[in-house]
């Protein structure tokens, strides 16, 4: 398969926020910003448009976190590296474990990280 398989969105909360992800539970995420990645097998653009989306079924981890007030899309990039390397090459802290990774069989520890974040995406 050729092309963008995997993305990563950068997300930021723009104030401090207690969210229930699912089945993980209630977490605290503080105010910053992270990066989630994600893949899709197949139409790639439909997915990151449904991460936009105001309204929608909460099914994924991410889409607890996107449905918040505090949280909003700065950044999207499409890549066509695999999912686990292009997470576990991206630097962060762990905010909440297994985030983003139930079916994570590479070692990830979770596919969302905070972040220190890029002055060019910072500064406005």
């Amino acid at each position: 398969m050729s092309g963008p398989r995997t993305y990563q969105l950068h997300i930021r909360l723009d104030r401090n926020t207690t969210i229930q992800v699912g089945a993980l539970g209630r977490y605290r995420f503080p105010a910053g910003d992270y990066i989630y990645t994600g893949s899709a097998r197949r139409n790639i653009e439909a997915r990151v448009q449904r991460h936009y989306r105001d309204t929608k079924k909460l099914h994924w981890h991410i889409d607890y976190l996107l449905h918040s007030p505090a949280a909003s899309i700065v950044e999207v990039k499409l890549s066509a590296e695999p999912e686990c390397w292009l997470n576990q090459s991206t630097e962060g802290d762990i905010p909440v474990p297994g985030f983003g990774a139930s079916d994570c069989h590479n070692g990830c520890r979770s596919h969302l990280k905070r972040i220190a974040c890029p002055k060019k995406v910072c500064t406005d």
